[in-house]
């Protein structure tokens, strides 16, 4: 019988599997996965002030997170960890970089960093959760 369960927390396991069985699915057709995690922290001296995360894989880098300690913000540090990523997958092949951000968040920030626009989804109730999907060519 199928039992299927909510789980929080995965086991390295099962992102072994995960892993394993998307790069085999991608072979099988013609594919190069290159699935690879990324985080970049920002610190003041051993302070934390912000991270930037995401994934490459395929031809593609994406951002998951962004964020910087309230009292850091509007100093550049933001725009510096997306440079750091951008100078980091510069000359590894990678086409794109791409991210997903709310109305509320920082759709702005990511076009004065040289994103574009590829579409917006509308939140018919509320404004402030328009979902905005952006790019930014890698010029290798």
């Amino acid at each position: 019988m199928l039992n299927i369960e909510y789980k929080e927390d995965l086991n390295e396991e099962f992102y072994k599997t995960i892993d394993n069985e998307f790069n085999k699915f991608a072979t099988q057709n013609g594919v190069i996965c290159n699935y690879e995690p990324f985080a970049f922290i920002a610190k003041e001296d051993d302070k934390f002030i912000g991270i930037i995360t995401g994934n490459s894989y395929y031809k593609e880098v994406h951002i998951s997170d962004l964020i910087i300690i309230k009292e850091y913000r509007n100093k550049h540090i933001g725009s510096k960890l997306v440079k750091t990523v951008e100078n980091y997958y510069k000359d590894k092949g990678f086409e794109n970089i791409n991210l997903t951000t709310y109305e509320f968040q920082a759709p702005e920030f990511y076009k004065k960093c040289g994103f574009e626009i590829e579409f917006v989804r509308k939140n018919k109730k509320n404004p402030k959760l328009n979902k905005y999907f952006l790019v930014k060519y890698i010029k290798n």
